[in-house]
């Protein structure tokens, strides 16, 4: 190594920097305070001598006080001399008002006159009127010598006083302040060189104080700093070369001892990454070798720089061969390049390819490719993911096929179809049979809601119904000619081109609910001709009673008798009330008889109950059958049609008077009482509804086929065998069940459930 290296090595350490800017910093330092020390110092002695001359001068005054008032101007000058005779005492002069020397240790300045703008003067006549009172700094003023040395000269102004201006001998007037002054000149060569020796002092101090702190801190750089980074930046060294567990030689606990250990546990932790990354690496590769699918690298060539395991296997590959000769099966590149778009434009890029594998098959696969770089940014490579569908290709194929298959089932399904968005129920597809039943084509219902078949009072109902119900039944809608049509509806959760739906299908039962409405009507008609031997003597009491009174009313006339008017008040109120019975009775067999309609009201089971039982209770009184009512107060309603729900009670009612009747005409039950008891309650949102009987009751071998339709277990003429067919499906039309517990020979007992009605 040259000198000229060592010295730039020197110069570029950190040793050599921190001592020197550590000295220069400390140099100035020093240096400022020896400066501002020495200036301070100087300060202080001017200023002791100045006060040391402004007391010898007040002295004098006072020592030539008295010699003064007398005017005895030879003791003034001897006490003037014998004090100038005192070291460093140069020169002591007493001025007039006029600038006239009237006393000094020098006796040939003795009376000279001199120019009142001298320096001595100037103090105080710089100005007009001459100033009276001077500070003690401006009344002080230094010069140089004859003999080279520097001079301090104050001069103190001689005020005139009470005794000097009242003086016999030498009277000053009162209004004269100043008399004269007093000049003394001493001296600054001692003072000088006190100053000079104290300089000396302090520069030595400083030098020695700055010669050994640098000292020092030479020594604690090199012993403290520069060994301990030596040896820190010779492991640091060691490491970047690789030598991971080598370990810095510094125990100490101050930062640098902390640096080296940061140092030795930063190559423990990089030895280990290294050795993570290393199996990472190892990992990588591995799994890079086993993806199911062909992954390929290759240059701007379109050459194969490196490949996967499964490629290798699949296509037989050389490295450095083409890729599309490679699998491919072509001579010259593909039109639309993945991998040479990627080298544009540094993008990935995705497609679908076709080529021929080893077996000599078409194959199919969807391309990703993936720009390398290097680590200056610029593209070194890409990658090429390649996954085979070709299986999917095969199964898109089959599925294409299967969807034109369910389509034209779809389309070809008698009942119509509809595709419902799950949340809003707009219609997404159809088949055509919607036409046929709706009388819209299929463009014009696709986008429309389905809810918009619904009557307005419905469609808010329905709208939340058909999102929470799987079956509709007997559902009122109308077509595009506004015709009224019911349809049972089913409902079910399916996904139609990756959106949740609802499948639709609607059965026209219009047709259906007509006939059973006629097939209702006639059982009606039916019971009411059952009931006519009731009906007849319920209305013949009411005529019975109009016959009386009218009879009364016509011998009084005939025998021109006057009729009091209480007895003529009352049998024309009683005949009122009984034309008022028997048209009640009349309205209800004409409510009762007329056609009921497929919709749905509230309806109070117990108010329903008590009508079937009017229009009924004259045929019970007749047969001797004792009705027990055992109905709970405050009955929930609910939801179906009160004209229908009568039906079914009076159906319930003939079957039970029926199986009375039947056990009576055997004759071993004559001491028996005939009876129905009549039960209503609620428990857990269901109404339940109880016509128990003490009849004949129904066979086990026959109790399941009771609700068939025109099955009856009565004799030949007595009985359609439509009662219970009916009221089985009136029942379920209100979404209720109905059931029989029967014993033989002891009675029967209908149990009729019916859900409670909504709140809304």
């Amino acid at each position: 190594m040259t000198k000229l290296h060592r010295f730039q090595n020197i110069y570029h350490s950190l040793a050599f920097r921190l001592t020197f800017w550590v000295g220069l910093i400390l140099l100035v330092c020093i240096f400022t305070w020896a400066y501002f020390n020495i200036r301070h110092q100087k300060t202080k002695a001017i200023e002791g001598v100045v006060a040391e001359v402004d007391r010898l001068g007040n002295t004098i005054k006072l020592g030539t006080h008295y010699a003064m008032m007398l005017n005895a101007r030879d003791d003034i000058n001897q006490i003037i001399k014998n004090i100038a005779t005192q070291k460093g005492i140069e020169n002591i002069r007493i001025f007039n008002k006029q600038g006239e020397i009237k006393f000094s240790n020098l006796m040939a300045e003795v009376d000279l006159m001199t120019n009142i703008k001298a320096e001595a003067c100037y103090i105080c006549h710089k100005v007009e009127p001459p100033l009276e009172t001077v500070s003690l700094e401006g009344r002080k003023r230094t010069f140089n010598s004859s003999g080279g040395h520097r001079l301090l000269g104050l001069i103190s102004p001689i005020y005139n006083e009470p005794a000097c201006s009242g003086n016999s001998c030498h009277v000053h007037p009162q209004g004269k302040k100043v008399l004269g002054a007093l000049d003394v000149v001493v001296s600054l060569e001692d003072t000088h060189k006190e100053i000079l020796a104290y300089e000396k002092g302090i520069i030595l101090i400083t030098v020695i104080v700055f010669l050994g702190s640098s000292t020092i801190i030479v020594i604690f750089l090199l012993r403290f700093v520069n060994r301990p980074l030596k040896r820190t930046i010779t492991g640091t060294r060691l490491i970047g070369q690789g030598k991971y567990d080598y370990k810095v030689d510094v125990e100490r606990a101050d930062e640098i001892g902390q640096l080296a250990l940061a140092i030795n546990q930063m190559g423990q932790e990089i030895g280990e990454k290294r050795d993570e990354l290393k199996r990472e690496r190892d990992q990588y590769q591995k799994l890079f070798d086993i993806v199911p699918c062909y992954i390929t690298v290759q240059d701007r060539d379109l050459k194969l720089v490196g490949y996967n395991r499964e490629f290798a296997e699949q296509f037989n590959p050389e490295r450095g061969d083409y890729c599309y000769r490679a699998y491919k099966g072509r001579s010259e590149r593909c039109k639309r390049c993945p991998v040479l778009m990627t080298f544009e434009d540094g993008e990935s890029h995705y497609g679908e390819e076709t080529g021929i594998d080893k077996d000599g098959a078409k194959s199919y696969w969807i391309v990703r490719t993936s720009p390398i770089r290097s680590s200056l940014g610029k593209i070194t490579a890409v990658m090429e993911l390649s996954l085979d569908i070709t299986e999917r290709k095969r199964l898109e194929k089959q599925l294409k096929r299967s969807e034109e298959k369910y389509r034209m089932i779809f389309d070809n399904i008698p009942n119509p179809v509809l595709v419902l968005d799950a949340k809003s129920l707009e219609i997404l597809d159809c088949n055509d049979n919607v036409e046929a039943v709706y009388g819209f084509s299929k463009e014009e219902i696709l986008r429309r809601s389905f809810i918009s078949f619904f009557e307005d009072g419905d469609r808010e109902r329905y709208a939340l119904e058909i999102k929470t119900s799987n079956i509709l039944t007997q559902v009122r809608q109308r077509t595009k000619e506004g015709k009224t049509i019911f349809v049972n509806i089913r409902i079910s959760s399916s996904e139609y081109r990756e959106r949740e739906v609802l499948l639709v299908i609607t059965s026209d039962i219009t047709e259906r609910l007509m006939a059973e409405q006629q097939l209702i009507q006639a059982s009606k008609m039916a019971t009411l001709g059952e009931m006519a031997t009731g009906i007849a003597h319920e209305l013949n009491q009411p005529l019975s009673v109009i016959k009386t009174a009218s009879s009364y009313f016509m011998r009084k006339v005939d025998k021109k008798e006057k009729i009091e008017d209480g007895i003529l008040k009352t049998m024309a109120g009683e005949m009122d009330s009984h034309v008022d019975r028997a048209s009640k009775i009349i309205d209800h067999m004409r409510e009762f008889g007329r056609k009921s309609e497929v919709k749905k009201e509230k309806v109070q089971l117990n108010a329903a109950l008590n009508k079937a039982l009017e229009i009924f209770s004259q045929q019970l009184k007749l047969r001797e059958i004792e009705v027990v009512r055992e109905l709970e107060e405050d009955l929930p309603p609910i939801l179906a049609d009160s004209n229908r729900v009568e039906q079914v009670f009076i159906n319930l009612l003939i079957n039970a008077r029926d199986a009375i009747e039947e056990k009576w005409n055997h004759g071993q039950y004559k001491d028996a009482v005939k009876r129905i008891l009549l039960k209503t309650s609620s428990y857990m949102g269901m109404v339940t509804i109880q016509v128990k009987d003490n009849g004949t009751g129904i066979p086990g071998s026959i109790v399941d086929k009771i609700f068939e339709p025109f099955f009856s277990s009565k004799k030949v003429g007595h009985g359609t065998g439509l009662g219970l067919s009916i009221s089985y499906g009136i029942v379920q039309d209100y979404d209720g069940m109905i059931k029989v517990e029967s014993r033989e020979g002891e009675g029967s007992n209908f149990i009729v459930q019916f859900p409670v009605a909504d709140e809304d």
